[in-house]
């Protein structure tokens, strides 16, 4: 199987290419397509993983059908036998890889929640002993459940190179009072019914991303939904903070072994253990 580094639909227009995702205009709706590129370190690496953007599309079409009673979403359709006859011809690129959906206006904000320490947010803890302006009890350590899940957004700095985290009161600032309590309310209430849904199969949902858009009145989810990408999840059973994400590729990048920092399921299926 070859990696799908790139899409080329020939006279469909291109807005332009993201970490994992071509976008494209189709009349008035948009097309994402999940390449199988991979990132890490807010940088693309030169080799994609064969499949990786048909698991991610599959993943968020899961999610968005088991949090559609909680908000609605972007999604129009992403049955290629469906899309207008202009993309029919590359449908060998769009099969199972590929959403129509809403052209909305998106929030500049990135809506994260969280459940437990882990990544830039232990850091920040350490540093301060709190996170996006909320402050924590002491003795957390990394991979320590919460209190409670918390807000944290974030956004892309002005170079667009990476996210950087603001705290609430930035968050109204840029979007308005109400918005953001709109936002935030959204955020928690998606992350506590996927935390419920991952600890009934054996996992643990650390913290997510969610994004969402405005069409007229309404907010929709839009993007990628609890994908790898875009969320920590660890086995319930051995609680490690460094499993079932990218970890591994970014402790190769950093001339770490990532089997040394590998749960011990993912060091015995490699025959490490």
């Amino acid at each position: 199987m070859t990696a799908l580094l790139a899409t080329n639909l020939g006279a469909i227009p291109l807005l332009g290419r993201g970490k994992v995702r071509d976008l494209y205009a189709v009349d008035g709706s948009l097309l994402l397509v999940a390449t199988d590129r991979i990132s890490a370190f807010d940088h693309v690496l030169a080799t994609g993983i064969p499949g990786k953007g048909k698991i991610l599309t599959q993943i968020s079409l899961f999610w968005f059908d088991l949090l559609k009673d909680l908000t609605p979403n972007h999604l129009i359709t992403a049955d290629v036998a469906e899309y207008p006859d202009q993309l029919r011809p590359y449908a060998d690129q769009l099969e199972g890889r590929s959403m129509l959906v809403t052209r909305a206006q998106m929030f500049p904000v990135e809506c994260v929640a969280r459940g437990y320490l882990a990544g830039s947010a232990s850091k920040e803890y350490r540093q301060s002993g709190a996170v996006g302006g909320i402050s924590l009890p002491a003795g957390l350590l990394d991979g320590s459940r919460l209190p409670e899940p918390i807000f944290t957004p974030a956004t892309k700095s002005q170079d667009g190179a990476h996210d950087e985290n603001i705290s609430f009161s930035a968050t109204e600032s840029m979007l308005g009072a109400e918005d953001a309590a709109e936002l935030r309310r959204l955020t928690l209430a998606l992350y506590a019914r996927a935390q419920q849904f991952a600890e009934s199969r054996g996992l643990i949902l650390a913290d997510t991303k969610f994004e969402f858009g405005r069409i007229g009145k309404g907010i929709l989810l839009a993007d990628e939904v609890l994908t790898p990408d875009s969320s920590r999840f660890w086995e319930a059973e051995t609680w490690s903070p460094t499993a079932l994400v990218r970890q591994a590729v970014r402790s190769g990048l950093s001339g770490v072994n990532p089997l040394e920092q590998a749960s011990p399921c993912a060091r015995a299926a490699r025959g490490c253990g």
